[in-house]
């Protein structure tokens, strides 16, 4: 990479608010995605305990499953096999990953793990915050 620019105060603070911009709604985004396959993990789990206590299983909850592995599958996949990732969920992985280089680049490793925790704090209020399902 080019050695850094000298960059002026007020013009890093714009280029930290952009990248603290791009970076939560990017990553908002790309786990929009992400989070299909993470919920499935545990649903799937929560199923099978179901079924290895012989609890019954709500039709509610089966459809549920069902519906969020097609949504995985639209979202992330291009093929129902798995086989293929989608094109814009590999642009939104891509883009997420120059993001944070960026933000390493123009204003450290520190910064990024600032946004990062920064980031997963404020999802977490928000679940805490939620009212409703």
């Amino acid at each position: 990479m080019k050695k850094k620019a000298q960059i002026s105060q007020s013009h890093k603070s714009l280029i930290r608010r952009y990248l603290l911009w791009a970076y939560k709604t990017t990553k908002e985004e790309f786990e929009r995605i992400e989070r299909k396959t993470t919920q499935l993990i545990v649903d799937e789990y929560i199923l099978g305990h179901f079924t290895k206590n012989k609890c019954e299983i709500p039709e509610e909850f089966k459809a549920y499953i069902s519906g969020k592995r097609n949504d995985e599958i639209k979202l992330k996949f291009a093929d129902a096999k798995k086989k293929e990732m989608h094109p814009n969920y590999i642009y939104l992985k891509n883009r997420l990953t120059a993001i944070e280089a960026a933000i390493e680049y123009f204003l450290g490793s520190k910064e990024l793990k600032i946004m990062s925790q920064g980031f997963e704090e404020e999802f977490t209020r928000r679940i805490w915050e939620a009212r409703e399902h």
